[in-house]
């Protein structure tokens, strides 16, 4: 799995690097066939008193990417709100490969009941 994390207008600390790292395992524990991930932890500023922390992840696993962006004004809030939605996107991409086809299941007589 490469894994890259960046950041604009930001300098990636590693407190902030390994924050990321921790909650990416949950991504990485639900599903295991994770290609690659990008995270680009970055700021806008609007205004002075209005500075948007914004987190992005793109992951690209087997046959599909899955990209969620969140914006917040604190970063560490924007990066758990991130992953919360990028958990839901994964588990659903999961949900969608498995085979839900299932055998009928027999009826039984209500006579030998």
């Amino acid at each position: 799995m490469n894994l890259t994390i960046s950041g604009h207008h930001l300098d990636v600390t590693p407190a902030l690097r390994e924050y990321v790292l921790t909650k990416l395992e949950r991504i990485t524990r639900h599903f295991d066939q994770v290609v690659d991930i990008n995270v680009l932890l970055s700021v806008e500023k609007l205004k002075e008193k209005e500075r948007r922390q914004k987190a992005e992840v793109t992951i690209h696993v087997k046959g599909k990417d899955i990209f969620a962006e969140q914006a917040h004004e604190d970063l560490y809030a924007a990066i758990d709100q991130l992953m919360d939605k990028l958990d839901r996107q994964v588990v659903r991409h999961k949900d969608k490969l498995q085979d839900h086809h299932h055998t009928s299941v027999k009826r039984i007589d209500a006579s030998a009941a």
